[in-house]
Formats: structure tokens, C-alpha cells, sequence
């Protein structure tokens, strides 16, 4: 078994404290940046950052759906993590600053991967869909926060 780790980044024009706070906001603002393969999104608690519990299906294929509950924590000012309590996967987003008007985003994906064959086309596959996924959720946010 190894890791497998999926990184999607993106430079956003907006302030870090305005882009953080929208994807922070998981009841009001999140919901509306999903894409179609987030599905059943739903807050259980809190929903404003740190305390939040979430629950969602990730279609990751047509075939291969991940039931994620999710616990919201903080490492620090700047990030975000979600644990999903149904599988090894931590997702962290951090949110740093690029000048006054812009900033960098970077959402980070990592679980438990699979071993053998399996394993191999997970690490190879995974974070390639993950990337596409997270790229039309950072695209959504960065549509959001220009408004």
C-alpha cells in the first residue's frame, strides 16, 4: 500500500482572506462551486470553517463513487482540511497570498492507495481525474470571488 497524492493549483484574482472565506462558507458558498460530480451534498454541523462536519458522493468515474464524510479542521490561517471519516483521505486546501489582488490556491488530495495492479492504474489514473475535478471546482471559485 502507498500513497497517492492528486495537487491542483490555481492563481486566483481575489485576496486570500476573501477566497478562504468562500470556501469556508461549506453551507452557504460551496455548494454552489460543485461540480456535477459532487453529489447528495450535505452539512451535518457547524458550516462556517473548523467544527464542520459534510457529508457528499464524489463520482470519481461513472463506476467509482466515494461516500465522503468529512471533518473540517485547521492547520493554520492560511488552510483548510477536510477528513473524510469513511477512508483514509485528506483533502487540504491553502489559500496564500500573491500580491494585494491575487492568490495562489492549492487543493491537495492524499489516501491510502491501493497495492498490485490496482494500485499501480490508482496512482497512475487518480490524481489525473482528481485534477480535472478540482480545476472546475478552483474555476467555479474564482468566478465566485470576482463578482
Amino acid at each position: 500500500m502507498s500513497t497517492v497524492t492528486a495537487t491542483t493549483t490555481r492563481r486566483i484574482d481575489a485576496p486570500a482572506e476573501r477566497i478562504l472565506a468562500a470556501l469556508a462558507d461549506y453551507r452557504g458558498t460551496r455548494p454552489h462551486l460543485l461540480p456535477e460530480q459532487f453529489t447528495d451534498y450535505e452539512v451535518l454541523e457547524g458550516g462556517q470553517g473548523p467544527g464542520t462536519v459534510v457529508r457528499w458522493k464524489l463520482h470519481a468515474t461513472k463506476k467509482r463513487v466515494r461516500d465522503v464524510l468529512a471533518t473540517v479542521t485547521s492547520t493554520d490561517r492560511h488552510a483548510l482540511v477536510e477528513n473524510d471519516e469513511n477512508s483514509s483521505m485528506v483533502t487540504t486546501w491553502r489559500v496564500e497570498s500573491d500580491g494585494p489582488d491575487a492568490s495562489e490556491v492549492v487543493v491537495t488530495s492524499e489516501w491510502n492507495g491501493a497495492s498490485g495492479i490496482g494500485g499501480f492504474f490508482e496512482r497512475t489514473f487518480a490524481p489525473r481525474g482528481l485534477d480535472r475535478i478540482y480545476g472546475e471546482l478552483l474555476d467555479n471559485l474564482a468566478n465566485d470571488v470576482a463578482r
